[in-house]
């Protein structure tokens, strides 16, 4: 089983990409990687980059140079069988608030191409999956923004994606919601077999057996796991790290305390 998961292509293969808005460098030679079944953190400030990169995975945006593979698909080459492969959650809310829970899941599986009956399937197994199982039929717009988030999660998994993307996924939300979506979607590795890219600027969503890249103004600045990372640094933890590597620039913004 071991050489079989060695085998297998990354989730996600970001090789020196780079963007530009006008003459303002937004990436710069930007590579990561995020295997199956594992949680990276795209860790960085406001304006580091994030937002961007997913916009160049998710093809919000065309890529300019270099390339991106999901399950070692080419985004550019094979946009059908990488995207399909491909969950995401972005930080603005994209949920109709005037209808329920399951209407909103219902026209997602339908812009997916899945059967009404299958639908039905897939819809109770996502709303089980996020604990949203008893708010079906609610409206949105009764929702917490916790819960909304959870929905959105689960409407990223009604296709069974192999990569899931969520971009800044508990700004404004409070400490208990926050835990409670960082719990769910953690869960997803084993009972999904997923690999997950969190972006954040929050450095108490790192976990010590996860996976992190630093970005700080369109560079990565340290990829590894986090004790490597953290090793590296000649850090006593993650914060401290994140703090050399950025030479403290705007180290409070991101709730930092060392």
């Amino acid at each position: 089983m071991d050489s079989d998961k060695a085998a297998s292509p990354p989730a996600l293969d970001v090789d020196r990409v780079g963007h530009r808005y006008g003459p303002q460098v937004a990436l710069d030679d930007v590579s990561l990687t995020v295997m199956p079944t594992s949680f990276t953190v795209l860790l960085g400030l406001n304006g580091a980059g994030k937002s961007t990169l997913f916009s160049l995975i998710t093809r919000l945006y065309a890529i300019r140079s270099g390339s991106i593979r999901i399950l070692g698909h080419d985004i550019m080459r094979e946009p059908g069988a990488a995207l399909s492969r491909l969950g995401v959650v972005f930080q603005s809310r994209a949920l109709d608030a005037d209808i329920s829970v399951q209407q909103n899941l219902k026209y997602h599986a339908a812009l997916h191409g899945i059967g009404r009956k299958q639908a039905d399937l897939e819809i109770a197994r996502v709303l089980d999956l996020v604990a949203m199982t008893d708010r079906r039929r609610d409206r949105v717009n009764t929702l917490s923004g916790g819960q909304m988030r959870r929905v959105e999660i689960a409407r990223a998994l009604l296709h069974r994606p192999k990569l899931l993307l969520l971009d800044e996924p508990t700004v404004g939300l409070d400490i208990k919601s926050r835990a409670d979506i960082l719990g769910h979607v953690r869960r997803l590795l084993t009972t999904e077999s997923i690999g997950v890219l969190w972006a954040t600027h929050l450095i108490d969503e790192v976990g010590d057996d996860d996976n992190v890249v630093v970005l700080h103004q369109g560079r990565v600045l340290a990829k590894d796991s986090v004790k490597n990372v953290v090793a590296a640094s000649s850090a006593s933890n993650m914060a401290s790290a994140f703090t050399k590597l950025t030479r403290g620039a705007g180290a409070e913004a991101a709730g930092i305390v060392t």
